[in-house]
Formats: structure tokens, sequence, C-alpha cells
């Protein structure tokens, strides 16, 4: 499979973005998918995850993003979605969507062997 990340872009603090993740070749489904991130001088961290159905309950928010961002999928488009609201500067960072290798709640990058190339997030004060 592969992922195409898009919707990066440079924001003022409190504001949004829409991140996108289109798949193509093999679906992703029913795979679980995450969003991770990389700031400059950070190892990459996961943001978010969401089971392959994506019902509530299915999901999973690192503390620093939780009540502020949303992770979800339209697994007839193979698209998922990371709504980022509340931005603030240290949200900054490289962002990358991944398919793991096994199904599964997997919260570590080692998981993981499908990525998107990553798009761009820039949070000024």
């Amino acid at each position: 499979v592969q992922l195409q990340a898009s919707g990066g872009g440079l924001v003022q603090a409190g504001g949004s973005l829409r991140l996108s993740c289109a798949a193509s070749g093999r679906t992703f489904s029913p795979y679980a998918m995450a969003w991770f991130r990389q700031a400059p001088g950070k190892e990459r961290e996961i943001v978010a995850w969401i089971r392959w159905n994506g019902g509530s309950g299915d999901t999973y928010y690192a503390d620093s993003v939780k009540g502020r961002f949303t992770i979800s999928r339209d697994n007839a488009k193979n698209t998922v979605y990371l709504q980022m609201n509340s931005l603030k500067p240290e949200d900054t960072a490289v962002y990358y969507c991944a398919k793991p290798g096994v199904n599964g709640r997997w919260l570590r990058e080692r998981e993981y062997n499908a990525w998107g190339q990553g798009t761009q997030v820039t949070v000024s004060s």
C-alpha cells in the first residue's frame, strides 16, 4: 500500500488544520491506522490511532493532543484524517500517516511498515 499525506501548512496558534492520508494499491481496510509526528531534534512519536472500523472507543490519542485532535477514517475512500484544532506552537512537526505490518493497537513506530511521505505543520505564536 502507498500512503500520500496532505493538508499541512502554516497556521497561527489557536487555528485549525485537517490532514488527509490517501491509500492506494492495496487498501488499508481492515487495518488500524495511525498518525505520527516528528519535531526538529526529537524522536518520532505517535499522535493518534484508529481501529479499522473507527467507532467511538476505537481510537487513541497522545495526552498532548487529547481534546484538540480527532482522528477519523473513510474506508470507502481509503482515507484517514486528522482534524487538528486549537493548535499550539509545540504542535509544529512533520506529520506522517502509517499502517502497521500486523493489525493491532500499536503505539510504537517499529510496528508500522508503510509510511506516508510526511506533511509539514508549522504553528506560529
